[in-house]
């Protein structure tokens, strides 16, 4: 597939075929291509936890019913780890020994995590899947670490249910079902606002 179409084609899918199970080199390859997004002084401090049957359903039990989403047959939760960065930023190469967390204008370790969760997406399209990227809501976070054993210095910044979409007829679904998408005009700036 065409790079172009992999863009045009990126949605969140929101039902999918529960009985049809990711193949494990798509999978593989989901995966190494989220570890190819950009690092920070290549600090490299994303983690990702995959999730399928009863690990999967364990991750279910903990959330609200009442969707199709939970038929996906594949859950990817990308965490990013501040730790790493700090730590990476103190070595020699970089010089900042004191790791202070206010020489960075923006957290990086989630931005290079989400640039990490947009990799997935697109392959995920690549392969002819679907996905949806959806949060972890703050109060799940202490639920979700103990039931996986998850450091507390791994921050899940949301997660990617993947799987065959059910929504194939072209049906949209969600958000922009009532609204449009902005155009272009209106957020690009060119030399000035």
């Amino acid at each position: 597939m065409e790079f172009q179409d992999v863009v045009r084609r990126r949605r969140m899918v929101r039902t999918f075929q529960p009985d049809r199970p990711v193949p494990p080199e798509v999978l593989d390859r989901i995966l190494r291509n989220a570890t190819r997004g950009p690092s920070a002084g290549f600090s490299q401090g994303q983690a990702f936890l995959v999730l399928e049957g009863e690990d999967l359903a364990r991750f279910w039990a903990m959330r609200p019913k009442g969707n199709d989403v939970s038929t996906a047959p594949l859950l990817i939760v990308p965490l990013s780890c501040k730790r790493v960065y700090v730590d990476r930023y103190a070595e020699p190469d970089k010089g900042w020994t004191d790791r202070d967390e206010a020489r960075w204008p923006v957290p990086f370790w989630h931005i290079d995590t989400g640039m990490a969760t947009l990799l997935i997406l697109q392959t995920v399209v690549d392969a002819g899947l679907g996905a949806l990227y959806f949060g972890i809501m703050p109060d799940d976070v202490p639920t979700f670490r103990e039931t996986f054993g998850v450091p507390e210095d791994h921050e899940p910044i949301g997660a990617v249910a993947i799987g065959y979409s059910a929504e194939d007829d072209g049906t949209v679904t969600g958000s922009p079902r009532t609204r449009g998408r902005r155009a272009t005009e209106d957020v690009v700036h060119r030399g000035k606002w």
